[in-house]
């Protein structure tokens, strides 16, 4: 069994979801140490009771669970692996926690190279407003032990946290469901432009797919965005498409309905995703 005593609590990636998740986990009253590599996401902590680490490894040597909240993979291992990674320093037997939405095997290959140090992955979903409020979904993957003894930090900012099964099995969760957001899109986008062209009231519409049996998120942020996808490219398209790939490239999926559908999405917004995934 995996126990966690006193936790020492790291936390790295201080961005507009990561930064209310560090603080929610500093509230909760966890002894909280914090690395960024602008000054300017330290500011919020300011008068906290959090330590402030001068290096990735300073940050590591201080944690017993260490939470990353990077944008992707590379960010990722840049954080943990090399001379001056957080793995390097960490104790044996501590956790580090992957909240970063990366491929599946980036978490396996972690655990792989270092095998006294436990990885789970925990994507999460819901943005900064939730994770301010402790209400982000969190998808975990990893052994029971593991996520149990780091269960009471990651409850400080997710209700629900949700054990999905092994390790990367998070990140895989968190792929699929943005995936079916993505296909969404593309079903509404349709939807509105068909309504268009009928002359129906498409604020009516998006009244009806809110309210109705074909009641769907995707719809009304598609119908916020003015009926269809062009304003979601610029901060979402991206990393749709990135997901996507991720989830091809996971369960080698063929002529699959979903995949097609997601890919329409991308198409809409101008945005493709790497070919070979």
């Amino acid at each position: 069994m995996t126990t966690v005593g006193a936790t020492s609590v790291g936390f790295v990636g201080l961005g507009s979801q990561g930064g209310p998740m560090a603080r929610r986990i500093i509230d909760a009253g966890f002894t909280t140490t914090l690395w960024a590599r602008r000054t300017e996401s330290l500011e919020p902590f300011r008068g906290t009771s959090a330590t402030v680490a001068s290096s990735v490894a300073e940050l590591a040597a201080a944690s017993d669970v260490l939470g990353v909240c990077v944008v992707d993979d590379a960010g990722v291992d840049e954080v943990l692996r090399g001379p001056a990674g957080a793995l390097g320093a960490m104790t044996d037997g501590s956790i580090v926690v992957i909240h970063s939405t990366v491929h599946p095997d980036t978490c396996l290959r972690l655990q792989q190279d270092f095998p006294a140090i436990h990885v789970i992955d925990a994507p999460v979903s819901g943005g900064g407003d939730k994770a301010a409020t402790g209400e982000l979904l969190v998808m975990v993957g990893g052994p029971a032990d593991v996520v149990g003894a780091c269960r009471p930090v990651l409850e400080t900012f997710g209700d629900p946290v949700l054990h999905l099964g092994p390790l990367g099995a998070g990140q895989e969760v968190k792929v699929l469901n943005n995936t079916v957001f993505a296909a969404q899109l593309a079903l509404a986008a349709e939807v509105f432009e068909l309504a268009a062209a009928r002359q129906l009231d498409q604020e009516a519409v998006a009244t009806v797919l809110s309210s109705g049996s074909g009641r769907s998120y995707a719809a009304e942020v598609v119908a916020g965005g003015g009926y269809d996808l062009a304003g979601l490219a610029a901060f979402a398209g991206d990393l749709l498409a990135k997901d996507i790939g991720i989830l091809v490239d996971r369960v080698a999926l063929t002529d699959s309905t979903l995949i097609a559908a997601a890919d329409a999405a991308l198409d809409r917004m101008g945005v493709a995703r790497p070919r070979g995934t």
